[in-house]
């Protein structure tokens, strides 16, 4: 339906055989490229005079020549970006892309263009500039692969790890950046199978890691990580790269107690609605709640503790979570400190008691 339903004709580049007509209903832009010049004059005339009314039978239209298929421009997938001199800055990238890489141009922020493209899977941003992601990343509801390697990120949102990318995302590289922690959200990306995070400045790993169940590619090496989450004893890798890293020598002998005896009520409360799986939400208790809820420890009795636990590192093969695993330093080992809780004295106990049968052993 073409009488006044066009909003308006783009017509500056005619002479290059280029025009676009905006329709009002459906909401799009019919683009022409590779026309003839005068073929195009007279169609736009035709389309013109269709707006305002005119009779069919008046339209100057000619016998449509079916074209030929090598004639037949097919839709753009694929665009590869690799230095700011071939960056466009005037004309739009093809909303058909499907893999976008656009890596050496000095971009400073992502270009809300690439924000557009809602047929993505594939984006490479790696060696930019780039200091903060825009939450609106997390609209590409088909991205699959997400590549920020050697930029100057120093976080990544929540707002990302709840976004859509939590049903797509499954690789994503956030190597050589500035990166000092990730959010506690950030294990709800729970469709990731590779994940880079090499050369960052993390002081620690996501806390709830072992949700990641469809994880098999983790590398974090040359961080600033001490010892590793409890959670990371739940993973299941094939291939594990934590070299470079100043791990702390384990000492099980020396334990952090964070102990309230008796406990709060708070505490109380909080171990049974863990312990019991009692359904909770910012509808029945305040969020700060629900958010220390999420993070609740577990204790080697199986049990839940949150503000009140004794703390311990302990020594960990990393053989345990992954098929190959690069040396963790040039002495050949392949072991490091993970976190271990208890909810009580008596728990800490009984691990001491085996602790030392072992060691005696």
């Amino acid at each position: 339906q073409v009488q006044e339903n066009v909003e308006r004709f783009f017509t500056r580049f005619v002479e290059d055989g280029k025009a676009t007509v905006r329709l009002r209903e459906p909401a799009v832009d019919v683009c022409l490229s590779k026309a003839n010049a005068s073929n195009l004059k007279t169609f736009l005339s035709a389309v013109r005079l269709a707006h305002q009314g005119t009779d069919l039978g008046a339209l100057p239209l000619s016998a449509l020549v079916p074209a030929k298929t090598s004639e037949v421009e097919k839709p753009k997938t694929k665009m590869i970006i690799t230095s700011k001199r071939d960056y466009p800055l005037t004309k739009s990238f093809p909303y058909s892309l499907e893999h976008l890489q656009t890596s050496y141009c000095k971009l400073a922020r992502i270009d809300t263009r690439v924000l557009c493209l809602k047929k993505l899977r594939k984006l490479d941003l790696s060696h930019n500039h780039i200091k903060q992601l825009p939450a609106t990343i997390g609209d590409l509801v088909f991205l699959q692969e997400l590549n920020l390697h050697d930029n100057h990120l120093e976080s990544f949102s929540s707002a990302l790890c709840s976004s859509t990318l939590q049903k797509s995302l499954q690789c994503l590289d956030l190597s050589q950046n500035k990166i000092k922690a990730l959010p506690i959200q950030f294990c709800q990306l729970r469709e990731l199978v590779n994940l880079k995070l090499d050369d960052n400045e993390l002081i620690r790993l996501p806390f709830k890691v072992g949700q990641l169940a469809h994880l098999r590619f983790l590398s974090a090496a040359r961080n600033k990580l001490p010892f590793l989450p409890s959670d990371f004893r739940k993973l299941c890798l094939e291939s594990l790269d934590l070299f470079g890293n100043p791990f702390e020598q384990p000492n099980p002998l020396v334990p952090n107690i964070q102990l309230n005896i008796p406990l709060t009520l708070l505490e109380c409360a909080a171990r049974a609605t863990v312990n019991y799986r009692i359904p909770y939400g910012c509808h029945l208790l305040p969020s700060h709640l629900c958010e220390d809820l999420e993070v609740a420890k577990t204790c080697q009795c199986g049990s839940a503790c949150l503000s009140s636990f004794i703390q311990i590192t302990v020594t960990m093969n990393l053989h345990h979570v992954a098929h190959t695993v690069v040396l963790v330093d040039n002495m050949g080992g392949t072991e490091a400190p993970v976190i271990c809780y208890f909810c009580s004295l008596g728990c800490y106990s009984q691990f001491l008691d085996r602790h030392l049968q072992s060691s005696g052993d």
